[in-house]
């Protein structure tokens, strides 16, 4: 009796332990993106692609929609360091044309999109007057109750964090400022409703994929691995949502390691909100197409179609999120 009773026990044991599943469980109906700098501009891009898909947005220290206009030299003239000028207009128009063109998704779904953008007053790289166009873009698309601009903190060119990275004036490798300023928590809490408190300490476990096998042909200017986090809860098989964060220029993993991943504050947030991370990477390159600091493509480097459905990464990534829960072996 006391045998049977025992093994009884061990099997409730067993059961009770938790168990990984076979496949994420994700909801895929709606995403979430974020960026900083060229990943901002990726993630505003993939925003305008797919607004019938993506609803909510958030952008650090980038500038508006097609704002490069297909030219490394127009980047660097209006987009970065130096004022956009009297280009709103034309980057208005090129929107709407890619839309009548179905390009991108019609316009009219942005309107009710959650945007969140920040551009810190110590930010040496991005002029004031570039985020500042990008503000200004989305107004005249989203409902500006949807739209919380935050332009008075005196950030530096980076991913603001509570406790970890340089000193918030500063912008150094790997991009993280120490600022006692929980950026992700600030996002995250104006782009999720209901926003559950983070973990002091992630508890979930970072994946690591092959971006060439999830991304098909188009991922050839990713880096060949990509990494995901996947909270407790989600590994479980609990039904989860997914958001994308773009790193910024020599933040991707070929140049900082897993220091943006793990240190943006992202996750802390995930394992509490039942959220999947993707953070898709880009590689560097010497060669064509030239990319010697691994930005994400937001001037043409890919090709004339970077800024919408056509655009090789904006197709890449699409394709790494569809096959998440597919493709991703959770017990390998």
């Amino acid at each position: 009796m006391k045998k049977t009773s025992l093994i009884i026990s061990c099997l409730l044991c067993l059961t009770a332990a938790p168990v990984s599943a076979e496949k994420l469980n994700l909801k895929l109906d709606k995403l979430g993106i974020s960026g900083l700098s060229s990943g901002g501009f990726m993630a505003n891009q993939f925003h305008l692609a797919h607004s019938d898909w993506v609803d909510k947005v958030g952008i650090i220290s980038a500038g508006p929609y097609y704002c490069a206009q297909n030219s490394i030299k127009t980047a660097l003239e209006q987009c970065v360091s130096k004022s956009t000028n009297n280009t709103a207009i034309n980057l208005h128009l090129q929107a709407n044309l890619y839309a009548q063109e179905k390009k991108i998704a019609s316009l009219d779904n942005l309107k009710n999109s959650k945007v969140w953008l920040l551009w810190g007053t110590k930010d040496q790289k991005i002029h004031a007057d570039v985020t500042q166009a990008l503000y200004q873009q989305y107004l005249q698309w989203v409902e500006p109750t949807n739209i919380k601009f935050i332009n008075d903190q005196p950030f530096a060119h980076h991913f603001p964090t509570l406790d970890v990275g340089s000193k918030c004036d500063e912008s150094i490798s790997p991009f993280l400022g120490n600022c006692n300023y929980d950026a992700a928590g600030e996002m995250l809490g104006f782009l999720y409703p209901k926003l559950a408190n983070r973990v002091d300490k992630p508890q979930g476990k970072l994946v690591e994929f092959d971006q060439q096998a999830l991304g098909g042909e188009q991922a050839k200017s990713l880096a060949d691995k990509g990494y995901v986090y996947i909270p407790p809860s989600c590994e479980q098989g609990e039904a989860c949502s997914v958001h994308v964060n773009f790193h910024g220029c020599q933040q991707n993993e070929q140049s900082v390691g897993l220091k943006n991943v793990q240190g943006n504050g992202i996750n802390h947030w995930a394992d509490s909100n039942h959220l999947v991370v993707l953070y898709p990477q880009t590689k560097n390159s010497m060669f064509l197409p030239l990319n010697p600091q691994g930005c994400w493509d937001w001037w043409g480097y890919t090709g004339e179609s970077y800024a919408t459905k056509d655009g090789e990464q904006i197709q890449a990534v699409k394709n790494i999120v569809n096959s998440l829960a597919n493709k991703l072996d959770l017990r390998k």
